[in-house]
């Protein structure tokens, strides 16, 4: 290690989801306790309805422009940002490989061999391959995790970067993201994490993404068309308001007093039963048959009392991500907005993490 070691530089985590842009920016502080983190600054921008759709961007230029907003409403000069692509547009394979390789050596051996584990023309695919260590099967080998997605995933945010004048150096997986966002919570997990299964179900406004953890690594993933949207929409429909309108009054309240029995209860008894759902499918698909604890993400995890619900129903703890909770905050930042928001900043908190690799 040099004298003059260069503090890394933030990259800025700015996850694009179907409704909104959200961004991230993280330093990194080595204290008495160890290294922790600050928020340097933060943001949300919210997307018209037809620029993403099924997490894929439709329309560049409104992406490309909701994130230069969001830039400035964060007030950061940073340039040099992380992105994801979602776990349906990702094919992943572990596969074994022999430990003697160097890294451009495994490379080219990876090219020749990509062919027959991705059914897509390898010149429309970007691939990217992690050693993970030893390999159960020989000491010999190593597993390699090898992600590939077809490039027009990861064009179109690259282009979208691009024309916010930000640079883009990662292109990450949400799953990933998810699971390094995770570690920032394993405090508040018992036995921090270690031999628990821990389910976490990311409520956004039109998917739900039950990622489970074992052992603090992502074992499983499954994505639901179910989310935020469908209460939107319910509102609109009663009330006879208008998109904007009903997220509005879904955020900040003032809907008639039939609202709460009538709406929001039976939203909430749909999100329990949607979680629950998922969690029977993780049983079926693995050799799992319980979980140790369900922690609640994405936006529609702040309905109030969803924890509870969720936790009377499954007979199982369940608590709501806060990646912040022992994070500093910077000046400029409010705490309490911050905080309403933090259940929702979980993949932008994973990939402002990438900085620090």
């Amino acid at each position: 290690m040099g004298l003059f070691t260069q503090k890394k530089v933030p990259l800025l985590g700015l996850d694009i989801s179907s409704t909104a842009v959200k961004l991230l920016e993280l330093s990194q502080h080595n204290g008495r306790g160890g290294v922790r983190y600050r928020v340097e600054s933060y943001a949300v921008e919210p997307l018209p309805s037809t620029a993403v759709v099924e997490k894929n961007i439709a329309d560049v230029d409104a992406v490309g422009k909701a994130v230069r907003n969001v830039v400035r409403k964060a007030g950061t000069r940073n340039k040099r940002a992380a992105v994801a692509v979602s776990g349906s547009a990702v094919i992943t394979k572990v596969i074994s490989m022999p430990a003697s390789l160097s890294e451009s050596e495994m490379e080219s051996q990876i090219q020749l061999e990509a062919d027959q584990y991705i059914p897509y023309p390898l010149e429309e695919v970007n691939i990217d391959f992690q050693i993970q260590g030893t390999s159960d099967k020989s000491p010999e080998l190593v597993d390699v995790l090898l992600a590939a997605s077809r490039s027009e995933n990861v064009d179109d945010r690259v282009a979208a970067l691009d024309l916010a004048g930000l640079t883009c150096d990662i292109v990450d997986v949400e799953a990933y993201a998810m699971e390094s966002a995770c570690s920032q919570l394993v405090d508040q997990w018992p036995n921090a994490g270690d031999s628990q299964t821990i389910a976490v179900a990311d409520i956004g406004a039109t998917t739900t993404t039950l990622n489970v953890l074992h052992n603090n690594h992502i074992v499983y993933t499954r994505e639901q068309n179910f989310g935020g949207r469908q209460l939107t929409e319910e509102i609109q429909r009663r009330y006879g308001l208008s998109v904007e309108e009903a997220g509005m009054a879904k955020r900040q309240g003032g809907l008639p007093d039939n609202y709460i029995p009538e709406v929001l209860e039976p939203f909430k008894e749909a999100m329990a039963q949607q979680v629950s759902r998922s969690i029977q499918f993780f049983y079926s698909a693995s050799a799992f048959n319980s979980v140790d604890l369900v922690v609640l993400a994405g936006g529609s995890s702040s309905v109030p009392g969803i924890d509870d619900l969720i936790q009377e129903r499954l007979g199982v703890e369940t608590v709501i991500a806060n990646p912040f909770a022992n994070m500093a905050v910077a000046s400029k930042v409010k705490p309490q907005v911050l905080s309403n928001d933090a259940p929702a900043l979980m993949i932008a908190c994973g990939l402002a993490l990438r900085s620090f690799d």
